[in-house]
C-alpha cells in the first residue's frame, strides 16, 4: 500500500475494523516515512456483474466508475461521500437481484436518476444532462421543467 502522502510503500496496520454489514474491512494505517495516517477498505471480490452497453457491448460492472461519476455530479454540492456510497451500494443491491448478473446501462442510469431526484435536484440535473445526452436545449428546458413540476422524464 503507497502512502497518499510521501508516496512510500513502507506502511503498517494501526487498526482494523469490519464495516457494519460485514462487507467491508477498515484498515487505518500509518506512514512508517512520514508517520502520517491514512485509512484503506478493503472489500471481498465476488464474482463478477456484466453491464450491458447500449450498443450490446458487455462490460464488468465498475463501482468506482459510478462513484466517479457521482463525484462529478455532485460537485460543490451538500452531499457527503457516504450518501453516493449508498447510491451505489443501491445499484449493486439491484444487481444481486438479477438471477443472470447482468443489467442494462440503462436500468443503472435510471436507479441513480431516482436516487439523485432525491438528494439533490441539481445534482440530479446534472446528472441527467450527461446521462440524457440532451440534444438540445428544448430537451434540457423540457427535464428541468418536469422537475419543477414535481415529475422528471423517465427515459427517452
Amino acid at each position: 500500500m503507497r502512502c497518499p502522502f510521501c508516496n512510500s510503500n513502507a506502511e503498517k496496520v494501526v487498526d482494523s475494523r469490519e464495516g457494519r454489514d460485514g462487507e467491508v474491512i477498515r484498515r487505518r494505517r500509518q506512514c512508517l516515512r512520514c508517520h502520517r495516517r491514512f485509512t484503506t477498505y478493503e472489500r471481498i471480490e465476488g464474482i463478477q456483474f456484466m453491464v450491458v452497453k447500449k450498443d450490446g457491448r458487455r462490460e464488468p460492472f465498475d463501482r468506482h466508475k459510478i462513484l466517479s461519476g457521482l463525484l462529478k455530479a455532485t460537485q460543490k454540492r451538500p452531499i457527503s461521500v457516504n450518501q453516493l456510497e449508498a447510491v451505489v451500494d443501491d445499484v449493486e443491491a439491484l444487481l444481486t437481484e438479477k438471477p443472470d448478473r447482468e443489467i442494462a446501462s440503462s436500468e443503472i442510469g435510471e436507479r441513480i436518476m431516482q436516487r439523485l431526484h432525491d438528494l439533490d435536484e441539481v445534482a440530479y440535473v446534472r446528472f441527467a444532462s450527461v446521462y440524457r445526452q440532451f440534444k438540445d436545449v428544448s430537451e434540457f428546458v423540457a427535464e428541468v421543467k418536469g422537475l419543477l413540476e414535481g415529475s422528471p422524464r423517465r427515459g427517452k
